[in-house]
């Protein structure tokens, strides 16, 4: 197998040439390149490798501009001290996501990974633990302040999030509504988009609360949610109706 690095910290390249030597012996390891610039020249003048590690930020710029610039098929494995280009990442050639420093038996696992999809032997429960770091925001669990308690919710246990004055409240069956410190587009990051849909700008649901649906003027949707009724019409709006019906029937 050929590989490719593309790092410019010599030290890191090193450490990253070193461990994949000790874990394929018979690897044949090009560069390392160090700049944007470099690595495209490289493309444009070298039969593609069989796999590309690739730091993201290298001493001309982002990674990505390569991919911006010419077209690459090779698989990659992302080497880098940032979690925060990993959905980025996930949409050009990503195999894994790998943080540094890196572990030799991660660096093991993506290698591993990498040829069991190109066997055609995918290890799922590698690839959900891969899709959660693509959305580092995605909570559990939320510890929210009543007084002078506090309180720790389950996200699933949470009927729906909206807005009222400026203000953003959970509520989760009950009377009470609970007051967040965070979005309205912060709850959606959160959230799990398989239970939790936006209607509108106002209002976040989690489809176990959704007691009705009624059809409502011009195609949209009126939508009757357990506990979270301070709204007397919770209207899906327009352009979110067809994606809400998919939502719901599945």
């Amino acid at each position: 197998m050929k590989a490719l690095i593309i790092e410019d910290e010599r030290p890191a390249s090193q450490k990253l040439q070193r461990m994949l030597n000790e874990l394929d012996e018979t690897m044949e390891i090009a560069g390392p390149l160090e700049s944007v610039e470099d690595s495209i020249n490289w493309f444009l003048s070298n039969p593609a490798p069989d796999l590309v590690f690739m730091d993201i930020q290298l001493e001309d710029g982002l990674c990505f501009e390569i991919f911006e610039n010419i077209r690459i098929k090779t698989p990659v494995i992302f080497t880098t001290a940032y979690d925060n280009y990993a959905l980025k990442a996930f949409k050009v050639n990503s195999v894994d996501y790998l943080l540094k420093p890196i572990d030799k038996q991660e660096l093991k696992n993506s290698l591993d990974k990498f040829k069991n999809i190109h066997a055609g032997n995918i290890d799922f429960s590698r690839l959900e633990k891969v899709l959660d770091r693509i959305n580092p925001e995605r909570k559990e669990r939320l510890l929210i302040k009543t007084g002078m308690h506090y309180r720790s919710i389950q996200i699933t246990e949470i009927n729906c999030f909206f807005t009222r004055e400026r203000s953003v409240f959970i509520n989760t069956g009950g009377k009470n509504d609970y007051a967040v410190d965070f979005s309205l587009d912060k709850a959606e990051k959160m959230t799990d988009p398989q239970r939790f849909f936006r209607l509108n700008r106002n209002y976040i649901v989690n489809y176990s609360a959704i007691k009705d649906i009624i059809a409502y003027s011009s195609g949209r949707l009126k939508i009757i949610i357990d506990g979270c009724q301070e709204d007397k019409d919770i209207i899906v709006s327009r352009e979110r109706v067809s994606d809400f019906k998919k939502w719901m029937d599945r």
